[in-house]
Parts: C-alpha cells; structure tokens; sequence
C-alpha cells in the first residue's frame, strides 16, 4: 500500500507580480540613466554597476517567467508541470552573473594600466539614486525570501547592488577630493568580488536542486529518524527527497510495517502531514511493505539507488 500526498501552493501571489513588474521597471529606468552617465563621463564604476543591474533585471524576468510557468497544471506527458523551471531559472541568472563578473574584471584590469579621468561628482550622484532604488527593490522581496530561492536571490542580488552602489559612492567621493583616478577600476574590482561572492551560493544551490539532492533547509538524516519513530514502523529504505522547484519538496520511501491493519490510510495521511508540518515537505510518496513474506524489496539494499 503506498499513500501520495501533495499540497497546493500558490507560487507567486499577486503581490509579487506587482513586486517583479516594479522592481524591473525601476531598474530599466536607472540602468538607463547609469550607463548614460557612464558613457558621458567615462566611469567604468558605473558602466560595471549597470551592467550588473542589468543581469539582474534579466534575473528578475527569468525568474518571474519561470514562476509563471511552475503555476501551469500538470499534464499527462510533464507530470510535475514546470515547477523545476524556476530551479533553471535560478541556475541561468547564476550564470549570467558570473559572464558579467568576467567582463567586469577583464576591463577593470585593462583601466589599471591606463586610468582615465572620472567626473567625481556625477559619479556620486548617481550612484546615491542606485542606492535609493536597489535599496527600495530589496524590499519588495524582503518577505519572501525565507521560502523561495527565486525570491531570496532576488532580495540578496539587489541588497547587494544597494551596497555596491554605496561603495561607487565612497569611490567618487575619493576621486573628487583626492584626484585618484586608480579608484574607479579597484571600486569595479569590488565590485565584481562582490557579485561573485553573492552568485556563488545561488550556483551551488542551483546546480544541487538540478541534480535532486535534498535541499538545503532539510536534513535527511531527521526525516529518515522521523520515518523510523513512526508507529510500527521497523525499518525505512529507498528514501529519497528532492526539490520539484524552488518552493516544492518531494519524498518517497519505502517502510517496512509488519502489522498493517485498518489504520493503514490514516497512518499514511498523518505521516505525511507531519513531513509537511516538520519539513516543509510537499510531495510525499509511502509505500508500506510487511517485511515478513519470503521476497525481499528489491530497493531494500542501501546502495541501490
């Protein structure tokens, strides 16, 4: 007998929509703005910062599209729907990020050796608006990032570019008051550590929900403890608990019961109540064995996957 649960979740609330479709809107308008700047007075501090913003705009509508696409039904041929769309999502705006990291370095490099003059004041201008509107995009997200990774790294890219933002600021500041041209490459040095740091976790996160292991905010060795605490339950094999999207887990194990009786459909139903209430497990698949017949599972060995 096996029991599969699932739990409907709303992917993205109308607020976010709003939150997605404003947070881009605002960013296209100050990349606009940055990179014109930028061109004028030849800072390579706010070309870089526009750059960076613009992947994370394009960040932002991959993962809007993506969560659009985990809302659509099921079908016969995709039978979880799209909900691992968001996890591409996730890994594709990780790679954008580290493309824009390389060109940034690249440059910054090439302007070491040949520093060109910055007007000091513009830089600081605009830089302190990128503050403003990096700052004020964070928080649109700021309630969701605790239980998506989409959401989460949209919060943590633009509270980052908030405090890159800041950190052009402090550049122009010394560049108007000191005359270091040398400044505006080593602030888009820091710049592109700072992107990097940040695109690190959300790759290799991204790149482990691909490859279905369990997600980071659960731990395995709980959920088969679990498992084996449940009542008359003597042993637990072929557990498995992967991420169908950024929000959605999945389980499926086998439990060995030896006394299945009547109670078996609520036995089921509660555990699988309690592996969403515990771990935030959406998607669970149990199937109960006697363990007393004279066939063995054939997954009952450890190694078998």
């Amino acid at each position: 007998m096996s029991s599969h649960e699932h739990h409907h979740h709303h992917h993205v609330p109308a607020d976010y929509n709003r939150s997605f479709a404003l947070g881009v809107t605002l960013n296209i308008a100050y990349i606009v703005v940055e990179a014109g700047f930028g061109l004028a007075i030849g800072s390579l501090a706010l070309l870089a910062d526009a750059g960076h913003n613009l992947s994370d705009v394009l960040g932002l509508l991959l993962a809007w599209a993506a969560s659009y696409l985990a809302s659509l039904q099921p079908t016969r041929h995709r039978t979880y729907g799209w909900r691992s769309s968001t996890i591409l999502a996730a890994l594709a705006n990780a790679l954008i990020l580290l493309v824009a990291v390389g060109g940034i370095v690249w440059e910054a490099i090439h302007r070491l050796w040949e520093p060109q003059a910055v007007a000091g004041n513009t830089l600081i201008v605009v830089a302190a608006v990128g503050v403003v509107i990096n700052t004020g995009t964070a928080l649109l997200f700021f309630g969701g990032r605790k239980h998506d990774l989409n959401l989460r790294g949209a919060y943590l890219h633009m509270a980052a570019d908030a405090a890159v933002s800041l950190g052009v600021v402090v550049a122009g500041v010394l560049i108007r008051f000191t005359g270091w041209m040398w400044v505006d490459p080593v602030a888009s040095l820091v710049i592109a550590v700072t992107i990097f740091w940040g695109t690190w976790g959300l790759l290799r996160e991204s790149i482990d929900l691909i490859l279905q292991a369990v997600p980071r905010q659960i731990n395995p060795v709980d959920v088969e403890r679990f498992l084996r605490e449940l009542p008359g339950v003597r042993d637990v094999h072929d557990l498995h608990i992967w991420a169908m999207s950024t929000t959605e887990t999945a389980l499926t194990a086998h439990l060995v019961r030896p006394e299945c009786g009547e109670d078996d459909d609520e036995f089921l139903a509660e555990a699988a109540a309690e592996l969403h209430r515990k771990f935030g497990i959406d998607h669970a698949t149990l199937q109960i064995e006697r363990g007393n017949g004279t066939k063995v599972c054939r997954l009952a060995a450890p190694e078998t996957v």
